[in-house]
């Protein structure tokens, strides 16, 4: 994933310390190149410290954002004084760009409260505040009110604030291939195409039997075969998987690869039963777990929606997602529950996986027809879990986001399983049923409900319930 690319604008005002500026700018530029973040500001020849305060430095503002239009991902207003409101944000307003904002106010000292040292940031905040509210302007605050750029606590408003501009960038670009009808069974899956395009998110369609058809002109002594033959054999352990079954998981796989390069995707969602498993005798998990190990997730059943919400996850993080089912109790724990699928988890996920089957598909399906699953135990650690559902009835998308942690609960089962405990469980648990979301939900290692919170409720305009 590309750096996140923020512009630093920093507030001054006449009668407060213009000197502050100085030393302000380039403390909040160092954080910025210590936590990996690129950084565009006004040169400190092409106006007063390189700050804005006058309607003239707000004209150069404007413009060096104009020319910077397409890196620039998020935009930082440090006010290292009060900070002239009028010229900050009229920058931002002549520039055009419409990218999330970060207001961060510098925190007063006792000792320094004099003429020449006080800040008044802490008040000055309130009145960019109230500006970019009066000019339509969405923003974002830091968890204190005033925070020293240099501090743990603003390195993390600075890693959640990436997250947002990550978010609110990359969602309205996103491609998803999907790859065969709903499974007939599965209502459950169905979504509005047009409501996710009115959101920039593009669908493309493909029948099952062109990827099949294409798979099996494929010569099955060909270099693209052997290729990803190895690249499977090198992803997860095939011990288990019949010769045969493998070479039609490779080829399926390389017509896949294909058509989703031809048509410039990101992600997908495919209709892995029951017509694979009856006509080309494979099942597509593990070509779909490594897809989304490298970050071009893959969601089960057809679940475009799903798969959205794993990008969502993965831009948020920098890391693959998975895609599960909430899908039993653990014994009498109101807390806990067994996520499972049968699986296409990216092999990271797991403590140990192996190629496998999937024994429910196989009763009825029969264990030859089937292979392709990945098998294991989750590891264990904190997770984001999210979920985004197009409600047609009332024309938006709406969704859910919370954490909680995957724990080493013993559990004897098959598939992709852990055990994850969530704080007022229940509560989620009838929000969903309430609601009617799906089963499917996208879960990601780490602690990122806040970030996704904020950039698909306030930046995006969808309603989003965050759990805790």
């Amino acid at each position: 994933m590309k750096k996140t690319t923020f512009a630093v604008i920093v507030g001054n005002r006449d009668f407060f310390p213009g000197e502050l500026c100085l030393a302000g700018r380039q403390n909040v530029l160092d954080v910025l190149a210590d936590e990996g973040f690129n950084a565009i500001s006004l040169d400190t020849n092409a106006t007063e410290y390189g700050s804005v305060k006058t309607y003239e430095d707000s004209v150069k503002c404007a413009e060096l954002l104009r020319e910077n239009r397409d890196t620039i991902d998020g935009i930082i207003i440090t006010l290292p004084n009060f900070g002239d409101e009028k010229a900050v944000v009229g920058a931002i307003r002549m520039s055009g760009l419409r990218v999330p904002i970060l207001v961060h106010a510098y925190p007063d000292e006792l000792d320094q409260m004099d003429p020449s040292n006080r800040r008044d940031s802490f008040c000055g905040k309130m009145s960019v505040c109230n500006n970019l509210r009066q000019y339509g302007f969405k923003y974002s605050l830091t968890d204190l009110h005033t925070v020293d750029p240099k501090s743990a606590e603003f390195r993390s408003d600075l890693h959640r604030f990436a997250a947002i501009c990550r978010i609110t960038d990359g969602l309205p670009k996103m491609r998803i291939g999907l790859v065969g009808a709903r499974p007939a069974a599965f209502n459950t899956v169905r979504f509005s195409e047009k409501l996710l395009e009115a959101n920039g998110i593009s669908v493309e369609p493909v029948d099952l039997l062109e990827i099949v058809g294409a798979a099996e002109k494929l010569d099955d002594a060909s270099q693209e075969i052997s290729s990803k033959l190895q690249s499977i054999e090198a992803y997860i352990s095939t011990a288990k998987v019949p010769e045969n079954a493998l070479l039609r998981v490779a080829k399926f796989g390389v017509a896949l690869d294909d058509w989703m390069s031809r048509n410039h995707l990101n992600a997908s969602a495919i209709q892995c039963w029951n017509a694979l498993e009856q006509y080309m005798q494979i099942t597509p998990c593990t070509l779909m777990s490594m897809m989304s190990s490298q970050l071009m997730p893959s969601a089960c059943e057809t679940d475009v929606t799903g798969a959205i919400s794993m990008y969502i996850l993965q831009l948020a993080s920098g890391r693959a997602s998975a895609l599960v089912d909430w899908n039993n109790n653990y014994g009498d724990d109101e807390d806990k529950a067994v996520l499972f699928h049968c699986s296409n988890f990216p092999e990271q996920f797991f403590e140990s996986a192996e190629m496998d089957y999937p024994p429910i598909l196989a009763r009825t399906l029969g264990q030859e027809n089937t292979y392709g699953t990945l098998s294991g135990r989750l590891k264990q650690g904190a997770l984001t879990f999210a979920r985004i559902s197009t409600d047609d009835t009332h024309g938006r998308i709406r969704g859910y986001v919370g954490e909680g942690q995957l724990t080493g609960d013993p559990l004897n089962t098959f598939g992709g399983h852990g055990v994850v405990h969530v704080e007022r469980f229940q509560a989620l648990l009838h929000h969903i049923c309430n609601h009617g979301f799906e089963h499917h939900v996208a879960i990601n290692p780490g602690n990122h409900a806040r970030a996704i919170e904020e950039a698909l409720d306030k930046y995006l305009g969808w309603e989003i319930y965050k759990h805790n």
